[in-house]
């Protein structure tokens, strides 16, 4: 799993496509089927991100935003039927980062918030790369420099690398990094994360020192 998600929507089987498809991802979406139950939940344990829905029964979207935003500032997209634009400048108002307006595609909805949460989480992107202290991976090409220089790596320790780096500061599981970068059907153990990141760490040389090794949970790109 990768992001923990609130997922604030009253109409069961649009809340359960929801979760099916972040669950898909390799997320953990974390249901609430009213305004009320969704601040209960925000309140107790923390989330990469927030889906609200605006149209929901015992509290709305927008008193739940509301209420969030004085405790913390978890990206927050709202889902609403409503495309006035009064109704939109008021969410941001509130503090929403976007709006997605039923019906939407859901690799759409998914992209935009990841991009939220990537951005809060202080990843540098500029245009075509991702740059971690003297890391900088070039996406389209798939091309790593380490302070300037190309270095070749596998495409499973380039996906590793470019998964941390996504993720910085997070700790990811051995089970989540298999996930994104192996998929889910690989049968082997978690383990053999540990001998890729072995090798990733000699090829990056002096920088391999922003990957961590967290005991007993995993790694985590910290720099």
């Amino acid at each position: 799993m990768n992001y923990r998600i609130l997922i604030a929507e009253d109409e069961p089987k649009l809340r359960a496509v929801l979760c099916d498809f972040f669950r898909s991802r390799g997320d953990l979406p974390i249901p609430a089927a009213d305004g009320a139950e969704a601040l209960e939940l925000a309140e107790e344990q923390s989330f990469d991100g927030v889906l609200l829905d605006i149209m929901m029964p015992k509290m709305d979207g927008l008193s739940v935003c509301r209420t969030l935003r004085k405790q913390s500032d978890v990206p927050i997209i709202f889902l609403t039927a409503l495309s006035d634009e009064d109704d939109k400048l008021y969410g941001y108002e509130l503090g929403a980062d976007d709006y997605v307006t039923k019906p939407f595609i859901m690799s759409v909805l998914y992209a935009k918030l990841t991009a939220l949460i990537n951005r809060s989480r202080g990843n540098v992107r500029t245009g075509d790369r991702l740059v971690a202290g003297d890391i900088c991976l070039i996406l389209s090409s798939q091309r790593v420099k380490v302070a300037g220089k190309t270095i070749d790596l596998t495409p499973k320790e380039y996906a590793l690398l470019a998964c941390l780096m996504q993720n910085r500061n997070v700790v990811m599981s051995r089970e989540q990094l298999l996930v994104k970068c192996w998929g889910y059907d690989y049968e082997g153990e978690a383990r053999a994360v540990d001998t890729h990141i072995k090798r990733l760490r000699e090829k990056l040389g002096d920088a391999a020192g922003c990957i961590k090794t967290v005991i007993k949970a995993g790694y985590k790109l910290e720099v």
